[in-house]
């Protein structure tokens, strides 16, 4: 089991403490750093300083560690256009040595785009998936070659389809609850299935549709890595415990059933029952940016018990 961090600057976050943790997350062993992609605040916080780019965090960071991998989970196709994500992830991989994972989702927080002046359209499904052929695409043609797409809502002609990644192929991650055309997107497209914050039975249920489409998409269910996101806080005991989800403004009881909460062996008991139905990756989404002691726990008590 593979665990990732996975940050939330939206809520409040500069680039320094971005790579403060990136660099804390590489040093103690952790898979990878992913953030969101979000230029809004959600809920009771400040959001102070304001919001940060994904793409342009990554590319710093790419930069500024060595070895541990970097991505998005979602990237919002309403935020960019498809020629211009994969110049851009390409270039970010590049920068990193070929250590770039791109998650592409269809964008959903119409406040946002409306906050920025970013068109919020309403049919985003397909554009999703126009995006997904088209990066994917691109990435994909032989160089000197080009490449062409004629879709509803995206038209490339005689593109060059470069630059190249560093990476052969770019993993590219596809997630979400529905139970019809995000697997149908995820057989076709994806290297990874990621369920965003579902129980274990939930998560089985999308992991065996996944595993479905991919199967008619003739590509095998075993062609997709699975993986889960849930919230995260550990303590060493149970005071300790309570102190980091009140810090988090969070119950307690509420985070034991939502997310991976508790001692260091009831995580590793939980993240276990996810890997029982196949799960391989665990993005630990941490929600207080400034408590490292949290990461190394971890670090040393959860992850050095996990397979």
């Amino acid at each position: 089991m593979d665990l990732r961090i996975f940050t939330e600057p939206q809520q409040g976050a500069t680039y320094d403490t971005l790579l403060t943790v990136a660099k804390a997350a590489e040093d103690l062993g952790f898979d990878a750093f992913f953030r969101s992609d979000h230029y809004l605040k959600m809920g009771d916080v400040d959001g102070l300083p304001g919001p940060t780019d994904a793409w342009i965090t990554l590319a710093g960071l790419a930069r500024e560690t060595r070895r541990i991998r970097l991505g998005t989970l979602m990237t919002a196709a309403t935020f960019r256009l498809p020629g211009v994500l994969a110049i851009q992830v390409a270039q970010v991989d590049q920068m990193s040595g070929g250590r770039v994972e791109l998650g592409l989702g269809a964008g959903w927080f119409e406040e946002e785009h409306t906050a920025y002046g970013i068109p919020f359209p309403k049919e985003k499904f397909g554009r999703l998936e126009e995006q997904l052929a088209i990066v994917t695409g691109l990435w994909g043609t032989d160089a000197g070659k080009t490449f062409d797409f004629q879709g509803e809502y995206y038209e490339l002609k005689d593109s060059p389809a470069l630059p190249k990644p560093a990476q052969e192929k770019i993993p590219v991650l596809v997630g979400g609850h529905g139970a019809s055309r995000t697997p149908r997107l995820a057989g076709r497209f994806a290297d990874e299935f990621n369920m965003p914050f579902g129980s274990v039975e939930d998560s089985e249920r999308q992991f065996g549709r996944v595993r479905a489409a991919a199967e008619e998409a003739g590509r095998g269910a075993d062609a997709i890595t699975y993986s889960n996101v849930l919230v995260v806080c550990v303590g060493k005991d149970d005071q300790e415990v309570a102190r980091r989800a009140a810090a988090i403004g969070r119950e307690v009881d509420e985070l034991k059933r939502n997310g991976l909460a508790g001692t260091p062996s009831e995580v590793v008991d939980k993240i276990g029952r996810y890997a029982e139905i196949g799960s391989r990756r665990m993005y630990l989404q941490v929600l207080d940016l400034h408590d490292l002691d949290h990461l190394e726990l971890i670090s040393t008590q959860v992850q050095s018990q996990l397979p």
